[in-house]
């Protein structure tokens, strides 16, 4: 059996992995605020997230083609000597990153992680020429402003909330509260599933189109899309307990009326940006939509020593996953 169809299909294996993994490592912050307040069990919690993620990833895949088409120019791919070496090799790293900040609980940004790898390993392989400077621009500023937009909604919505409830009963209207939040937090998980899953997706097709299985300007195969959606919904009913945690928790106190604000603000800026086609880092939108809620509930009750642990890996998880891949690349190099 021919050495490069093996590696491809070691690529997809591994592909799939980061997408089990990114189940129990990003799922879990759709549904934080849902089991923070009670609103739901963390048993039925993740069953809702993992169908509703599955819904998502099935519907969409315009995140996907510009994951395919926009980080490494897919031609370039195609004349790199071992050119699925490089996504084996941002697999590895960006697997390697999850595991590392879900195991010490820190909502880092898996879309961060693979991002940064493909463009370390490209780089590693045959340049800065290899990248499409044009696309990793676009997709850099999607993943700075889509948090700091994220922030800004869910303090105007919670600030608008406070003025329309503010003579009603604090506990009736989380009473109320409690039962919208589990169709927030079903909305919040389906647009989690048209962004995080598209990643997956796109890495595989790149693998194809490295390996010459899969022609650059073709569409994002059924099976690819089928694979992925199952891949994350079986990653999110497996774990995640950690990150709610720190996301529900340990960023401020969460009440219903809190959820609710931060779970449409998560969902209508990770749609926004599913519906353009832009990666997100579904992390750091749905963190600083509870930063912003909590900020405009009360400034002092927002935990913001945990806050800045969060953004301090947000900003190192780029650089990091970049320079390990292109190490790993090179290493799986002399292997290969």
């Amino acid at each position: 059996m021919d050495s490069l169809f093996l590696i491809t299909i070691l690529v997809v294996i591994m592909a799939l992995a980061f997408d089990f993994i990114n189940g129990f490592h990003d799922t879990a912050n759709s549904i934080a605020t849902s089991v923070s307040t009670k609103a739901l069990k963390p048993r039925h919690a993740i069953i809702l997230a993992s169908v509703m993620n599955f819904v998502g990833a099935m519907t969409f895949t315009g995140v996907a083609k510009t994951i395919t088409n926009d980080i490494i120019n897919p031609a370039s791919l195609e004349q790199i000597e071992n050119g699925t070496l490089v996504i084996l090799a941002a697999l590895i790293a960006g697997i390697a990153w999850n595991l590392i900040t879900w195991y010490y609980g820190i909502p880092s940004s898996s879309s961060h992680a693979i991002i940064g790898a493909v463009a370390g390993a490209g780089i590693a392989a045959a340049g800065f020429g290899a990248l499409k400077a044009e696309g990793v621009t676009k997709i850099v500023k999607a993943l700075i402003f889509s948090p700091l937009l994220a922030f800004v909604v869910g303090f105007i919505l919670y600030s608008i909330f406070k003025v329309v409830f503010k003579n009603n009963n604090l506990s009736k209207t989380n009473r109320n509260f409690r039962f919208i939040q589990i169709l927030t937090a079903a909305l919040q998980s389906f647009t989690h599933g048209t962004n995080d899953a598209q990643k997956a997706m796109g890495i595989i097709t790149m693998a194809l189109i490295a390996g010459g299985f899969q022609s650059p300007d073709s569409d994002i195969q059924t099976w690819v899309q089928v694979s992925c959606a199952t891949a994350m919904g079986l990653g999110t009913s497996v774990g995640g307990w950690r990150i709610i945690k720190t996301v529900g928790g340990k960023i401020m106190k969460i009440r219903p009326v809190n959820g609710v604000a931060a779970d449409l603000t998560g969902a209508a800026v990770i749609f926004g940006a599913s519906y353009i086609h832009l990666p997100v880092s579904t992390t750091h939108v749905i963190s600083s939509s509870i930063l912003g809620v909590g900020s405009a509930h009360r400034l002092k009750g927002v935990k913001w020593g945990t806050a800045q642990r969060m953004i301090i890996t947000w900003f190192i998880t780029l650089p990091i996953s970049a320079g390990l891949s292109a190490l790993i690349f090179l290493l799986l190099n002399l292997i290969f």
